[in-house]
């Protein structure tokens, strides 16, 4: 449902409560008409320095999510968009495909995953041969491992950045992302991924794209890229790479 602040389309965001980057992201690429609302869910126990922990993490995301869905409902969205990636890749690319099923028929709208997004952009842009990074812990960096894969990538690696809790995911600086990045290309990396939308990483990706002369894809510009395109808008956004210029 349009209104005065989003003419041309609402998206309704849902998002960890922990999470303090995907709607500045959102709103920083200023598409114009298009508006936001974003719902919560609610993460009291952000830990996730172990593989247990992320597991349990995940389990406080699946309890939550109806719930903010529920929420953002009220507004009356044209789009879904899980502004959360990790509970996107899980199970591989049928475990993608389940979990958008589930939200289309709880909501009645097309839904926006960033698996699903990430997919499309590597797609679009003609590359195969990947390497991934994230905030996460080995056994949600095999989960995004075994989704490329089974989407027909081929990965040469998926590093996680361990990050201790949920809220220190946007605490990585810009520094640390960069050496991370710098040690996962090759010449046989056709493209780089970024997935975990609570790090900020979309104007870094675009200088990081323009000096390595290669795709560097952040997952909050490919959730808002798949979200915009899939709705049949066309909006160049300048500053975030060039998924989102030139695609």
């Amino acid at each position: 449902m349009t209104n005065v602040v989003g003419p041309r389309a609402v998206f309704g965001v849902i998002v960890p409560s922990t999470n303090t980057v995907v709607e500045h992201d959102y709103w920083t690429a200023a598409v114009p008409g298009i508006s936001y609302r974003v719902g919560s869910m609610y993460i009291p126990r952000p830990a996730m320095d172990n593989d247990q922990d992320f597991e349990a993490l995940l389990v406080q995301i699946r309890s939550s999510l109806d719930t903010a869905v529920r929420d953002v409902l009220t507004a009356g969205p044209d789009r879904m968009v899980m502004g959360m990636s990790a509970e996107t890749f899980w199970g591989g690319v049928e475990g993608n495909a389940s979990f958008e099923r589930r939200l289309r028929k709880a909501t009645g709208l097309p839904v926006t995953t960033g698996a699903d997004s990430c997919r499309a952009a590597l797609r679009e842009l003609g590359c195969e041969r990947i390497a991934v990074f994230s905030p996460y812990q080995p056994v949600a960096d095999r989960e995004v491992g075994r989704f490329f894969t089974e989407a027909g990538f081929r990965v040469s690696s998926v590093t996680g950045l361990r990050c201790p809790t949920a809220t220190d995911i946007a605490k990585v600086g810009s520094d640390r992302i960069r050496e991370m990045v710098m040690s996962l290309d090759g010449p046989e990396v056709e493209a780089l991924v970024q997935v975990g939308t609570n790090l900020s990483f979309v104007a870094q990706a675009g200088e990081l794209e323009a000096e390595l002369g290669k795709p560097v894809i952040a997952i909050n510009t490919a959730t808002l890229w798949h979200a915009l395109r899939s709705h049949g808008f066309g909006d160049q956004v300048e500053g975030a790479g060039a998924l989102l210029r030139e695609h």
